[in-house]
């Protein structure tokens, strides 16, 4: 009888690794590992994560490149909108999932798998970003999910790998890394405890710089155009060049607490150099280039754009609604920001552009007034006070 067809979610690690050799050993699937890549992994990094899986058993690897359609339908949309979860995380590995996940399900139907499979527990956001992707898009495939419906643990993993003949460093880590073009997170013991925070040494990105440096981010239409005047037409590789400058600061790190899907409290560190500078840089220009009601009704709908997006609803069609309300936000936000980067900070310094709401015939805020007389403004506040006037009047009249 011919086996059934199972594309794996695979991404090198013992979850996974375990996943292929349960999968093909001891339920007789044909297991064919795929890796979607939104820019967290190098090109060694690569083909190692392919010989394990060939080593484990797999029939065929694949290596799914989407750090483009990453940016284009993600983080091009996070910048716009400005979005940090809570005010603080840049939604790093949370909005890459969704993506890794569209990637397999997509390739799953391309070989005519029978069923799709990853590795996720049943503790975290991951299992929802997955299960809820592949049964949008393709609800007659079957998910396989053997690390959750078996509440497995590591040390079991690790002893099933090892009878089968497999041997690897599957040593635990103190910490579990999770390393991407828009980020990196970090948990370990530290993050289990609300008291504690992460020591110096469990950032990947160790500080090498001192002193200060300037970087300019140049912006048009709000995507980044250039850093430091070198013009990229490549905005992944505008990210990279961000992150080169800012993660040699230590910027970027901090801790994020926030609500899962599921519904319980999580807690884990992250480093984000060029998010965390992009969107200050993004966000200050757009103070310079767009009227007050833009900003305010950007603000309302992108922290519903970065909840439903972290929340695993990016297919929800409200999504694309959104997006195009935050891609026409963008028609002044053109534009160079400049920083001065130290040791763990920066400080934004100061905007040029043509769209510069302060540069105006109008008046300069403070000094003089150019459009309008002392009169004017002596009449609009009369009007502008009537109702607080009228409010206070009628609360005197009765207290007497």
């Amino acid at each position: 009888m011919e086996k059934k067809k199972v594309v794996l979610a695979f991404s090198g690690g013992l979850d996974t690794s375990f996943c292929v050799k349960y999968l093909s050993e001891e339920k007789g699937y044909d297991v064919y590992t795929a890796i979607a890549n939104t820019g967290g992994f190098s090109k060694e990094e690569l083909a190692n994560i392919e010989k394990r899986a060939v080593e484990l058993g797999a029939v065929r690897h694949a290596t799914l490149d989407i750090e483009q359609e990453y940016y284009e339908k993600s983080i091009k949309y996070m910048v716009f909108g400005d979005i940090l979860r809570n005010g603080t995380y840049p939604i790093s590995v949370s909005s890459e999932r969704i993506f890794q996940a569209i990637a397999i399900i997509e390739y799953a139907k391309s070989i005519g798998a029978d069923c799709v499979a990853h590795g996720s527990t049943g503790a975290g956001n991951d299992q929802v970003r997955f299960d809820l992707t592949f049964q949008v898009l393709a609800p007659e495939i079957e998910i396989i999910t053997p690390t959750r419906d078996m509440t497995l643990t590591r040390e079991y993993e690790i002893d099933y790998l090892k009878k089968h003949g497999f041997e690897a460093d599957f040593k635990k880590m103190e910490y579990s890394i999770n390393k991407g073009l828009w980020g990196t997170s970090i948990g370990g013991k530290e993050t289990l405890h609300s008291e504690q925070t992460l020591p110096e040494e469990a950032y990947p990105s160790q500080i090498t710089a001192s002193g200060e440096e300037r970087l300019k981010i140049t912006f048009e239409q709000g995507e980044i155009a250039a850093v430091n005047g070198r013009p990229y037409a490549d905005k992944v590789e505008a990210i990279r060049a961000v992150e080169a400058v800012g993660s040699k600061f230590g910027i970027g790190r901090d801790m994020h607490i926030g609500d899962t899907i599921i519904g319980i409290k999580g807690r884990v560190g992250f480093e984000a150099a060029a998010p965390i500078l992009i969107i200050a840089a993004h966000r200050m220009l757009e103070k310079h280039t767009q009227t007050k009601w833009q900003i305010y009704w950007k603000e309302q709908v992108a922290n519903w754009y970065g909840m439903f997006l972290h929340e695993a609803q990016y297919l929800e069609p409200v999504m694309r609604d959104i997006e195009a309300m935050l891609v026409s936000s963008q028609r002044n936000v053109t534009g160079t920001v400049e920083l001065i980067l130290r040791p763990y900070s920066y400080t934004l310094v100061g905007v040029d552009s043509t769209y510069d709401l302060m540069k105006t015939d109008f008046g300069e805020y403070g000094e003089v007034n150019k459009a309008w007389t002392a009169d004017d403004v002596k009449g609009f506040t009369k009007i502008l006070g009537n109702q607080i006037k009228i409010y206070h009047n009628v609360q005197k009249r009765n207290e007497k």
